[in-house]
């Protein structure tokens, strides 16, 4: 069986995070056929692996979830000021689950939730440009030159950078979408208010193969066959 370090390890059978194993293999908690576990030590999984004396359940299938996420609800795993975190939509499963790549709380749309470390950091790579393709909606009106503007690219004087030529597409007077390679901070509200836009609404609609279809606020559908194979040799694995 193949082997792997007790932190992925342990965050593959979804006790916790890879930091938080680490933590927990430091202080002494986690134990490997009686012994102290060493950071960075491997196992296979047919070891008696205990944390705090409570023997570990094996590794879980790797699951990934299409999710809609409505508007207020923030992406993240604890926050004391939040109404919202959007793992309280799936804590009815047992895998522990995080997103690749987050929606800031003013926006909706596709979320990618899963319990593969491994593909998260593969998706998040921005040297491979995967594509994601939102619906814009801003106060003004949407002219060819604003288009013009987002499309070549823009400064963004806040983070010091120029975005990625894109590929914008007119829906209505005030309505687009866009489609980016990269994933800045809070880049597309960023993009407009560089350019006099203002954003009404945004809403991802799609992440790579992967499309949000009918999903409605709140709703999920677990990502798997010929989708699920896709994205992954899209990603390389």
């Amino acid at each position: 069986m193949e082997s792997c370090r007790i932190n992925k390890y342990l965050a593959e059978c979804g006790v916790c995070s890879r930091r938080e194993a680490d933590s927990l293999v430091q202080t002494g908690r986690v134990t490997v056929n009686g012994a102290a576990a060493v950071p960075g030590m491997k196992v296979t999984g047919e070891e008696t692996i205990c944390v705090d004396g409570a023997p570990v359940a094996g590794r879980q299938e790797k699951v990934l979830y299409a999710f809609y996420k409505p508007v207020g609800v923030t992406c993240s795993e604890k926050d004391a000021h939040a109404e919202h975190l959007v793992t309280e939509y799936f804590a009815d499963l047992p895998q522990r689950l995080t997103y690749a790549g987050r929606l800031d709380k003013d926006s909706e749309g596709l979320l990618l939730m899963t319990d593969d470390g491994d593909l998260i950091q593969s998706m998040m790579k921005g040297a491979m440009r995967h594509e994601k393709e939102y619906v814009v909606t801003i106060r003004e009106e949407l002219t060819p030159e604003l288009i013009g503007k987002l499309e070549h690219g823009v400064y963004l004087p806040d983070l010091g950078v120029k975005t990625r030529p894109c590929r914008v597409k007119r829906r209505g007077e005030r309505e687009f979408s866009m489609i980016l390679t990269q994933g800045l901070n809070r880049q597309i509200r960023r993009m407009c208010k560089a350019c006099g836009a203002h954003v009404v609404s945004l809403k991802r609609i799609r992440v790579m193969n992967v499309k949000l279809g009918d999903l409605q606020p709140g709703e999920r559908r677990r990502v798997e066959g010929e989708e699920l194979e896709t994205l992954y040799r899209s990603v390389g694995r």
